[in-house]
């Protein structure tokens, strides 16, 4: 991949602009970084950096989270995709997309976990086309 020419502020400013959430974890399971501070469908609070995963995910779904972490640092899995309907705010509820990657070395050597959360509601709404600059 040719990114060594960009500096961290474009870094910064390519995570902050993609249309999804995302959330790192090291080969540690410690939380090392996230996007979208103030915009998040799943809020994290600035103590969450530093905290192993497991201190700061929803009991309900943690069994499955790792799971899917010690999967992925025992190279049985890559990735892993499922989807929830959430009850917003407004009431309505939005079909969320939940994707885990693994993030690896290039010796394949296991670095970390992405966790990659995307409000997809308006994915499934489209129709037809729209072109470019329509």
């Amino acid at each position: 991949m040719m990114i060594d020419q960009m500096n961290e502020r474009v870094v910064k400013a390519i995570l902050e602009v993609l249309p999804v959430e995302l959330t790192v974890i090291d080969a540690k399971d410690e939380v090392i970084g996230w996007n979208k501070f103030d915009t998040r469908i799943f809020k994290r609070p600035l103590t969450s950096m530093g905290l192993n995963f497991r201190d700061c995910h929803p009991a309900e779904s943690l069994g499955k989270v790792e799971s899917i972490v010690e999967e992925m640092r025992n190279g049985s899995r890559e990735t892993a995709k499922f989807w929830i309907d959430m009850k917003l705010k407004s009431g309505e509820t939005h079909k969320v997309q939940i994707e885990f990657f693994a993030l690896r070395g290039d010796r394949g050597e296991y670095l970390g976990c992405l966790e990659c959360t995307q409000d997809v509601e308006a994915i499934r709404q489209l129709q037809g086309e729209k072109r470019l600059l329509d």
